[in-house]
């Protein structure tokens, strides 16, 4: 086990409000089931004067996801058990299933179900409500991939799965959190609270930064098993105490949800029951992270050296690399310097990777480094002496035909291909999805091309359509209902045997793959 560095890990602690600025923030520390560190600082309402506490509830978000999968476990034991529900949930899929395992694996291949209220029509400001759900994610036809052999971040298969629960046990969610795990944990305050148009106790979060200045974040969406949960700094350091009591039990909740997990191929899933797993240097760790517009937050376990290390922020600075610097200086590791190589210019560009069918692009940063945009946000990778680039998710090499992407945590080697040309801006018109029972319509103003969607959620907000390529286009969303937002959309336009547009494939990292049809 790593001696640590006390005075080193209070200092890094203490430097957290200036290194991730904004108005509030909590960050706590356990180590051997101790809490050995705890600092808060800032306010939980600016306006109201009223200070961050160790018992300001603040939403989890996404790190409620583990708490589902361990109600599932708790409650129901096998997840085969719910399979029979999950397809009367699913009635419309075609090809092979998903089974409740693939939903807490994130293996299922269901498309996000928060990146889909943009193509149904919704505003980021706009109500989602708790009935809007289901009718949403049930009438799914299609997966991103074969279940099991991929993985893909999916919100609704945890919504999916607290529906399939409560339905199974005759209890309500709230009910089950309490018997399960803030009971057992001694989470004495924490509670599910799904609307997040409401604050528990008053805490606001906020958008913006030093440059622009900080405003009031508007929420107004229901949300639950995917999220839901609040709690504060003192409930997860009970949580993070529970996990270490009860390291030894074989039956124990988080040795459970932390088992190592496999794709259909046997090879081994970075992901499961709701759990992110990856190493610094040879340290196993376990986590999540959480987002809603105003708010993050991250934990990170440390099993091996039972240590633990929590952080939440009531603004939208990265949480996640605040936790993963302080679980570094704990652990007493360095990140080691690479040596640096470079690639030639003609590398960088646009390329579309064929299997979701989004668009790919690379440019020059310095010191040796790229950036890669491809998913919900661009990604820094270094270029090694062997040619590779890499980061902690992503490595990229040229190869004959264009650009070689492995992606360990997503199960998925590939190769993009280029892409060039220039988009012709005859795509104007409406166009219709009968997946989604949704339409978008595409309108030029002297040149200028917007897209707006339209479905069972509203009527959304005009996009601004920038060209890429021959045919294909990127449309840019930067808020959403959830937080973060899908980013880039990538649109590929098809025409039909005269050259004529006939329809339009458009995807974004958490929804991919969805067709339209011109209709006017």
């Amino acid at each position: 086990m790593t001696i640590l560095d006390l005075p080193a890990l209070e200092r890094a602690v203490l430097a957290l409000p200036q290194q991730y600025r904004g108005p509030g923030g909590v960050v706590g520390v356990v180590r051997d089931g101790e809490v050995i560190l705890k600092h808060v600082w800032g306010y939980a309402d600016l306006a109201a004067r009223k200070p961050m506490s160790p018992g300001t509830l603040l939403p989890i978000c996404s790190i409620s996801k583990h708490f589902t999968c361990a109600v599932l476990l708790d409650a129901v034991g096998d997840p085969a058990r719910l399979d029979k529900a999950l397809d009367a949930y699913l009635p419309l899929i075609e090809g092979k299933r998903p089974n409740v395992a693939h939903l807490c694996h994130n293996q299922s291949g269901l498309r996000d179900y928060w990146a889909l209220t943009v193509l149904q029509g919704a505003m980021a400001d706009g109500v989602f409500r708790r009935e809007d759900a289901r009718p949403l994610l049930s009438r799914a036809r299609s997966t991103h991939f074969e279940p099991g052999t991929r993985y893909s971040y999916s919100n609704g298969n945890y919504r999916i799965l607290a529906d399939l629960i409560e339905d199974h046990t005759g209890r309500s969610l709230s009910e089950l959190y309490d018997r399960s795990t803030f009971g057992p944990a001694g989470m004495t305050t924490a509670a599910l609270t799904p609307d997040t148009s409401i604050s528990p106790n008053g805490v606001i979060g906020y958008e913006g930064n030093e440059t622009t200045g900080y405003f009031e974040a508007e929420n107004r969406i229901y949300w639950a098993g995917d999220a839901g949960i609040s709690a504060t700094l003192d409930d997860m350091l009970a949580w993070e105490c529970f996990i270490d009591r009860t390291r030894d039990d074989d039956d124990g909740l988080y040795r459970r949800l932390s088992a190592p997990q496999t794709y259909a191929d046997g090879t081994a899933a970075t992901y499961g029951f709701g759990l992110a797993h990856e190493t610094i240097g040879d340290v196993a760790i376990s986590g999540h992270g959480g987002a809603l517009r105003g708010f993050r937050c991250r934990r990170l376990h440390a099993a091996s050296e039972r240590l633990s290390i929590v952080v939440m922020f009531n603004h939208e600075a990265d949480a996640h690399a605040a936790a993963t610097a302080l679980m570094k200086v704990a652990l007493g590791h360095r990140d080691a310097e690479a040596e640096v190589g470079a690639w030639e210019g003609q590398q960088f560009g646009s390329y579309l990777e064929p299997e979701t069918g989004l668009a790919l692009s690379t440019r020059p940063l310095p010191a040796g480094r790229l950036e890669l945009r491809f998913a919900t946000a661009g990604d820094v990778l270094q270029i090694g002496m062997d040619g590779i680039a890499r980061s902690g998710a992503v490595s990229l090499s040229a190869n004959d035909t264009g650009l070689q992407m492995a992606r360990e945590r997503e199960n998925l080697v590939t190769t993009a291909q280029r892409i060039a040309g220039k988009a012709k801006p005859d795509i104007a018109g409406r166009y219709r999805s009968s997946e989604l029972d949704a339409e978008i319509e595409i309108v030029s103003t002297n040149g200028m091309l917007f897209a707006g969607f339209d479905g069972l959620l509203g009527k959304g907000a005009m996009h601004a359509m920038q060209p890429l390529a021959d045919d294909i286009w990127l449309l840019s969303c930067k808020r959403s209902m959830d937080a973060p937002a899908p980013g880039d959309w990538t649109v590929r336009i098809h025409r039909d045997g005269r050259g004529a547009v006939s329809g339009l494939t458009i995807g974004c990292w958490l929804a991919r793959q969805i067709g339209y049809i011109k209709v006017d």
